[in-house]
Parts: structure tokens; C-alpha cells; sequence
């Protein structure tokens, strides 16, 4: 089975010091994902600066400054293979202070792998009201990842270690409140885990029962890759390259992006002809949904597109400016009450603009969409609503109907 045929998409969210980042990267480490080579320069990086655990964790913290605050910052993708996908890892932050960029993340998903924490008060911080367990299972099920794994982690520091009431405990909770929230406990599959030394990773040890992480995540429905619609690629990055010029970056959601293509940038109107297409340093032919790749144009540079815009073909239904939309938003963590001219900052696809509540015109069931009531006053934290709303700058936003990666979003107070 090629890598074309194993393509496939997950995120890993949890709460902080889950040993989330430890987690994902041993899978990686062990499927190929990285060289020994490299593990063992991180270990020796780890132990210079004191963090001797985090070596693992490493594998995603490729930046110098996430290394040096021992967190991790951005949404980083790593890729490993099982013996049914091709499994890329985006690995969202932990830390409340960086939830926009977990929003980016899980907005791209096909499964959510929810790590939490074994060890004595650690579950019970993360599974609390304010904790970011609960936060990010909300999060994950909103913007319609509907897939769950979760791995119970740091089982060798449960009391006693490895503890089977522990686990159970923790399965039932968990199970109770995803339950609330939307998903089918009888269909997540719990994973016990630890995550320093690889138990239930890709292996059981002695007579352990049970499914191992990598056992999970082969049992994960393929998600349907519309490739008969037309092409919507967000872009989330744009580089420029010395001796090729602009390259832009992104997930293609809906379509296929080939070599010789003719296509648009929206909403910045900037038409150019793609010259190639790379994943992972290899040139493809063409991209089909779910693929991450950069590509060359013609004759554009850095100033010309940027994140937030999408690539489209030029003559197959481009998504255009919306100057307002309707959209259905979920109010998480707010302190106060909000009314109709409220601006918080719009995560919308790899969008993040601030837009105005300018009218609240219903409030609904998170999850049945079922009204509750006309015209609210105003919204408090876990309410759910139909609104208007108006862009302070041009984005593109479509039909969640029509084109879901492109009609997800969410808000953050400020920037």
C-alpha cells in the first residue's frame, strides 16, 4: 500500500503536562517517523538543559523557542505510518493561553486522540470545570471531529502504578462526560498508556490485554475525500524561497491541486498558474483532499497572498469575499455576558479575523441544533447560537453543507 493510499489526518489534544508531546512522539520515533540519529542528538539536548524527560516530546518541538520553555507552541505536524494509514499527527497545545492555535489543529482533523493524565490529582485538575480535558473533548466534537481515541497516559504513576481500578475509574468518568457532550462511549476506544517507556503503544507487554494506540488508530473510519468538488485549499503559510519565490502552504480540503493548474486566491483576487507540488519533499502529480503540501506559482511573491486566503481553480465555483454570514457559534469559557456589536476574533479554517455579532438571532442546542429561543438579549459561556455576523476584514467563509473545513469556525476574545 503506497503513501497515496494511507493518507490520513488526526490530532492529539489533552491537558498540560499530560506528557501529551511524549505521547506522540515515541509512535513516531518507533514507526519511522524520525531517525535514531536524531532521538539521540534530542536526548543529548534534553540532558544539557536539564529536561532529560522531555526527549520524546522533542520530536514535535522543533522549534528552538518551544524547546527552551519545555511547551509546545504551534499546531506541528509529524507523520508515521501504520500498517493501515499514513498517520499524520498534529499536535495542538496544551495550554489555555494558545488556544487559538488548537482550534487550527482540530479543525483539520479526522480523529481526536484525547490524552489525560493517570497520576493522583492530575485527571482530576484536567477533567474539572475549568480543565482543559473537558475544554478540549468539547472543542474537538464542535468542530465536528466526531472520531475519539482516548489514551489514559502516565499509568506507571497511578497508585499503584499501573493501577487496573485506576484506569476503570478514569474510562467511566471520562466516558460520562463525552457521553454529555455528544460522542458514543460504546464507540471511543480507551487506550491505557505510558508514555516515557512506550507501554501500549505499538506493543503488549507479557499477557496485557487490551488494544495497543497504533490497534486504534487502524480501526479509525477513512473519512470521505471529496474529490469531485471543486478546489478549496486554505493556506497556511506562505515562504518564500530563494531561487523559486513564493511558496504557499496548506491542506487540500476539497478537489485536486495539479501542475499546470490555473488558480485563484481568494479573497485577495490573485489568479497565477501552479508550476509544482510537493509532500514531503516529493513531487506529486496531483494532491487529493487530506494532502499538506507546498506548491510553486508564477509570478507572485510573499506581499501577494498570505494566510487566511484560499486557492481555488480559477473557472470552478471560487469561493468569493463574504461581506456577512450566518454562522453557529459556541460560547466557551466567557467571563461576562455578550450582546449583539460584540467583536472577538473569528477562527474560521486558517482565517483569523475579527469579526461583529451584528445580530443574535437564536439560541440552540449545542447538539441537536434543536431552538431554544428567538432574539436572546445576549450569550454566556457554554451557550450555543445562530448569528450574523460581519467581517472587519475580507475572508472567505462557505457553506458548512457544502464545504465543512471551510464553514467550521470559532471565536476568541481578542487577538
Amino acid at each position: 500500500m503506497g503513501l497515496k493510499e494511507k493518507t490520513h489526518i488526526n490530532i492529539v489534544v489533552g491537558q498540560i503536562d499530560s506528557n501529551k508531546s511524549t505521547t506522540t512522539g515515541h509512535p513516531i520515533y518507533k514507526c519511522g517517523g524520525i531517525n535514531k540519529r536524531t532521538i539521540e542528538k534530542l536526548e543529548k539536548e534534553a540532558a544539557e538543559m536539564e529536561k532529560g524527560s522531555f526527549n520524546y516530546a522533542w520530536v514535535l518541538d522543533k522549534l528552538k523557542a518551544e524547546c527552551e520553555c519545555g511547551i509546545t507552541i504551534d499546531t506541528s505536524l509529524w507523520k508515521f505510518k501504520t500498517s493501515k494509514y499514513y498517520v499524520m499527527i498534529i499536535d495542538a497545545p496544551g495550554h489555555r493561553d494558545f488556544i487559538k492555535n488548537v482550534i487550527t489543529g482540530t479543525s483539520r482533523a479526522d480523529c481526536a486522540v484525547l490524552i489525560v493524565a493517570a497520576g493522583v490529582g492530575e485527571f482530576e485538575a484536567g477533567i474539572s470545570k475549568n480543565g482543559q480535558t473537558c475544554e478540549h473533548a468539547f472543542l474537538a466534537y464542535t468542530l465536528g471531529v466526531k472520531q475519539l481515541i482516548v489514551g489514559v497516559n502516565k499509568m506507571d504513576s497511578a497508585e499503584p502504578p499501573y493501577s487496573q481500578k485506576r484506569y476503570e475509574e478514569i474510562v467511566k468518568e471520562v466516558g460520562t462526560y463525552i457521553k454529555k457532550i455528544g460522542y458514543n462511549p460504546d464507540t471511543v476506544a480507551f487506550v491505557p498508556l505510558a508514555g516515557w517507556n512506550g507501554w501500549k503503544f505499538t506493543h503488549k507487554d507479557g499477557n496485557a490485554s487490551g488494544t495497543t494506540l497504533l490497534e486504534a488508530l487502524d480501526c479509525i473510519l477513512p473519512p470521505t475525500r471529496p474529490t469531485d468538488k471543486p478546489l478549496h485549499l486554505p493556506l497556511q503559510y506562505v515562504y518564500k524561497i530563494g531561487g523559486i519565490g513564493a511558496v504557499p502552504v496548506g491542506r487540500v480540503d476539497t478537489g485536486v491541486l495539479k501542475p499546470g493548474m490555473v488558480v485563484t486566491f481568494a479573497p485577495v483576487n490573485v489568479t497565477t498558474e501552479v508550476k509544482s507540488v510537493e509532500m514531503h519533499h516529493e513531487a506529486l502529480s496531483e494532491a487529493p483532499p487530506g494532502d499538506k503540501v507546498g506548491f510553486t506559482v508564477r509570478n507572485i511573491s510573499v506581499k501577494d497572498v498570505h494566510r487566511g486566503n484560499v486557492a481555488d481553480e480559477s473557472k470552478n465555483d471560487p469561493p468569493m469575499e463574504a461581506a456577512g454570514f450566518t454562522a453557529q457559534v459556541i460560547i466557551l469559557n466567557h467571563p461576562g455576558q455578550i450582546s449583539a456589536g460584540y467583536a472577538p476574533v473569528l477562527d474560521c479554517h486558517t482565517a483569523h479575523i475579527a469579526c461583529k455579532f451584528a445580530e443574535l438571532k437564536e439560541k440552540i442546542n449545542h447538539r441537536s441544533g434543536k431552538k431554544l429561543e428567538d432574539g436572546p438579549k445576549f450569550l454566556k459561556s457554554g451557550d450555543a447560537a445562530i448569528i450574523d455576523t460581519v467581517p472587519g476584514k475580507p475572508m472567505c467563509v462557505e457553506s458548512f453543507s457544502d464545504y465543512p473545513p471551510l464553514g467550521r469556525s470559532l471565536c476568541c476574545p481578542g487577538s
